[in-house]
């Protein structure tokens, strides 16, 4: 006996030993996760605050409307969702170029590249918004080729024409936001948003229930709601909040400005194909019966959709952020630990949010209007808008590993293939050829385009080589350093 007890001994040993590195393992990695869901949080959550304060102005906006009456709710539904939409879009993406390039820059620790670059943002940007003006200038008529109704197109377009000046804050806005976001200073913005929604609450009273401006007075809160947020970062900016990345206004930001602009432009490009394929939606849907009704339940969707997405796309600007700072300091493997945690935070937001409409599927809609008939549309969609929610969990964040890691070229050209020669037809030989309406469209838009291209995403994120990713940020750094 005493024999085999001595012949157990190192077996034994060995299972002991075994089992304390799986404890170790273990540790290592809880400990992992534990750091990496605080630097991803710390950038989430006050990116979550200023998002949702910045889209309410949105949604306060519209339900102010709404209560106007079905026509002005289908107005400045359509002026937010499709032409707002439209440039929002564009502008966002083309801004996102900084979370490629600050972000970058701020991991291998050039600081005073920062501010060029925002400034340079700032210049495409602007004459970009001045380009994309005839959109605003010439809605109406663009409204009723689309099919829109004579007198939803005429009341979109005043609206559209009063809504200018939010179209040229964007220029502004946005760059100064991912300027910001990249120094991991979100908790300012989150503050200053926070503040900008308290003045557009007051100022949607006073232009809408005191001075009876109607739907005008609606879109003027908008305008002035948004250059409190602009004027509130720039002052915060200039006036020393930021002593390592702004060093005042420099000559060297009209410098490069081609190259600038190319990698603008594809960014503009990735993000706009996803922003406007649900415009394209309601645009498609003013063509049913009964188009009115049809158009307030999908904007109401939409809206609540928008809402929503403020916290994916939260995740989509942490992701990009974390991603570009672990590839410009050159750590590839924490890059792509990065990545499976902002995936999986995410997904688990998006299963909450599922249920929630799931549960309250007939009650969603008395936010915006109380017109019987739309709160009815609005249930029937609710499953709809259900999926859209969980699927958009996980789509955002996939495209913020795509901007972290300079991608965006490629991701457009995807998105172009997947929503529009998948997506738009798919919804289109649902909603008519098989007499489906709104839901077939809508249907065939998320399966066929949306659900497709989530899937492409994540077998290229799956499949990255993130050492070699390294290498490449690490010569992006160096070449945009020296573009002069």
């Amino acid at each position: 006996m005493g024999s085999l007890e001595e012949a157990q001994i190192p077996l034994l040993k060995h299972l002991v030993h075994k089992v304390d590195q799986e404890d170790e393992v273990e540790e290592k990695f809880s400990r992992k996760l534990w750091v990496e869901s605080q630097k991803l949080w710390e950038i989430v959550g006050p990116a979550i605050i200023s998002r949702l304060a910045s889209f309410s102005m949105l949604v306060i906006t519209q339900a102010f409307a709404g209560h106007l009456g079905d026509l002005e709710l289908a107005a400045i539904s359509i002026a937010n969702n499709v032409i707002v939409g439209f440039d929002f879009g564009l502008l966002l993406g083309m801004a996102s170029a900084l979370e490629t390039l600050c972000g970058q820059a701020f991991g291998a620790r050039k600081y005073y590249m920062l501010g060029i670059y925002m400034q340079r943002s700032w210049i495409v940007l602007f004459l970009c918004c001045v380009i994309l003006l005839p959109i605003y200038v010439f809605a109406s008529p663009m409204l009723k080729l689309f099919g829109q109704p004579d007198d939803v197109a005429e009341l979109s377009g005043l609206v559209s024409i009063y809504l200018i000046p939010l179209h040229f804050s964007f220029a502004f806005m946005f760059p100064l936001q991912r300027f910001l976001q990249c120094q991991l200073k979100n908790s300012v913005t989150a503050w200053i948003s926070f503040v900008a929604l308290a003045v557009h609450v007051f100022v949607s009273w006073l232009f809408v229930s005191q001075l009876q401006m109607g739907v005008i007075g609606t879109a003027m809160t908008l305008n002035f709601s948004w250059w409190v947020l602009v004027f509130g970062h720039l002052g915060y900016v200039v006036c020393g909040g930021c002593p390592l990345t702004w060093n005042g206004f420099s000559m060297e930001a009209f410098s490069g400005l081609w190259d600038f602009t190319k990698l603008s432009a594809a960014s503009g490009v990735m993000l706009c194909l996803e922003n406007w394929y649900y415009r394209i939606l309601i645009l498609m849907t003013g063509n049913l019966t009964n188009a009115k009704i049809a158009v307030d339940a999908l904007s109401i969707c939409m809206t609540i959709n928008g809402w929503e997405m403020m916290v994916p796309l939260a995740f989509f600007a942490a992701t990009g952020v974390r991603v570009a700072n672990e590839l410009g300091a050159g750590n590839g493997k924490r890059a792509k630990f990065a990545t499976g945690v902002a995936v999986g935070t995410s997904i688990i937001i998006g299963f909450f949010f599922w249920l929630l409409i799931m549960l309250f599927h007939d009650k969603i809609a008395w936010i915006f209007t109380s017109s019987e008939p739309v709160i009815k549309s609005v249930d029937q969609l609710s499953i709809l808008l259900a999926f859209t929610v969980l699927l958009n969990s996980i789509q955002p964040v996939l495209s913020g590993v795509a901007v972290g890691s300079g991608w965006q070229k490629y991701i457009a050209y995807i998105n172009l293939g997947c929503y529009y020669f998948i997506g738009v037809p798919l919804g289109f030989v649902m909603g008519w050829v098989f007499n489906l309406g709104v839901m077939g469209i809508w249907a065939g838009m998320i399966f066929g385009g949306t659900a497709v291209q989530t899937l492409i995403l994540a077998l290229i994120t799956y499949y990255c080589d993130w050492e070699k990713e390294a290498e490449k940020a690490s010569t992006l750094v160096m070449k945009w350093s020296e573009v002069k």
